[in-house]
């Protein structure tokens, strides 16, 4: 047979690209399908479509969520019943108000509270506990902390679920931070996060609610979020443990936040728990830290100038005035704002240490006799 007059069948090229267009389809559908868990990917081998960004994302979020799903239920909201009078209606009945003002954490089994002093300053006042289930408690004890704006609530309640005390001394700028508590009074178990911004601030601290406001030493500095009525709730790290106690923040300041830290309270809190009371030795001074540039300007020592005493206070007693500057205290030059208080909080009661002080051109040295701080 003579097959050179045979002519071969012209190539289909829209057909051809009807099944390449087709096959690239069913891939794609394939490939979906698998992504997205509606067929078995045992014998399809896929390319992975996370990256070490996403994963690193997924892992401290999850982080996060594990920490509020653990010590959310150890988070409570302070509350005040107060007597409204309607000024407009002298015939009205006085009516009560409950609001929520504040935060705590539990910090024992058996009721103790952990919050702000400037949260439960009004002795006058009936304050409440409310837990994350919606149990009400009244308050049977309240100890507020003459020193630092923290008190100990104790309530009428067993089997509660305390939180850990972390170590704050290890804490290091830029590592997690997490906070929760009752923002604005009004959300409950609000959760914030952020960072450690810095460590060992002095600020003055007031808040609105009360409208309360002192110096605190030694913060925690956070840009997580604390607002009003977060007041007295933990900031806590990764692992849930409490890092520091939320305080108010600076006024007109924005994410700059404070935390007084764990280990500082923690010692306060152990004696209170063991002995149903707290020691503090005290030498009963207000003051302000001069540094070597605000003394070298004003042609004074460096140190802590002293704006105020406790009338009838070991300073006092002593013959320490206002208006003098400790220059040193017990051979240790004043030469920080941290270093009166650091050395008083690590003696005992009825201890001796020597003042070196700086009075109208003199130098004096005097002996102060510390003794045991009241308590409100």
């Amino acid at each position: 047979m003579d097959y050179s007059n045979l002519k071969l069948p012209k190539p289909n090229i829209s057909g051809i690209l009807l099944a390449i267009a087709a096959g690239v389809v069913v891939a794609v559908g394939l490939y979906q399908a698998q992504v997205r868990g509606l067929i078995p990917s045992a014998n399809i081998n896929l390319p992975k479509i996370q990256n070490q960004e996403t994963r690193t994302i997924l892992k401290e979020e999850n982080a996060i969520v594990a920490v509020v799903d653990k010590v959310s239920s150890s988070v409570v909201a302070i509350g005040v019943s107060r007597r409204v009078i309607n000024p407009f209606d002298p015939f009205a009945l006085p009516r009560k108000e409950d609001s929520t003002i504040g935060t705590g954490f539990v910090v024992s089994d058996n009721g103790m509270i952990v919050t702000n002093k400037h949260v439960v300053s009004d002795t006058d006042v009936k304050y409440t506990v409310v837990t994350k289930d919606g149990q009400k408690y009244e308050t049977q004890r309240i100890y507020r902390d003459p020193v630092l704006d923290l008190a100990l609530v104790q309530i009428k309640a067993l089997g509660l679920k305390p939180l850990e005390l972390g170590d704050s001394s290890k804490l290091q700028v830029g590592q997690t931070a997490i906070a929760i508590g009752n923002a604005l009074g009004r959300f409950t178990n609000t959760v914030t996060t952020g960072v450690v911004s810095g460590l060992g601030r002095r600020v003055v601290a007031g808040d609105p609610f009360s409208g309360a406001a002192e110096s605190l030493d030694n913060l925690i500095q956070t840009d997580a979020a604390i607002n009003p009525g977060n007041s007295g709730g933990p900031l806590l790290n990764s692992a849930g443990q409490v890092i520091g106690l939320n305080v108010a923040t600076t006024e007109g300041a924005q994410n700059i936040g404070f935390a007084i830290p764990s280990n500082i309270i923690k010692p306060i809190i152990d004696e209170f728990l063991s002995k149903g009371s707290v020691s503090r030795p005290f030498m009963g001074i207000q003051y302000r830290f001069i540094s070597k540039d605000v003394a070298i300007l004003n042609e004074v020592p460096q140190g802590a100038y002293i704006q105020d005493l406790v009338e009838g206070g070991p300073a006092q007693k002593a013959g320490v005035e206002a208006g003098d500057i400790i220059t040193k205290i017990n051979g240790q030059t004043v030469d920080s704002e941290n270093k009166i208080s650091e050395i008083v909080s690590k003696s005992n009661i009825g201890q001796r240490l020597d003042l070196d002080i700086w009075r109208d051109g003199k130098t004096l040295s005097i002996q102060v006799i510390l003794s045991d701080l009241p308590s409100e």
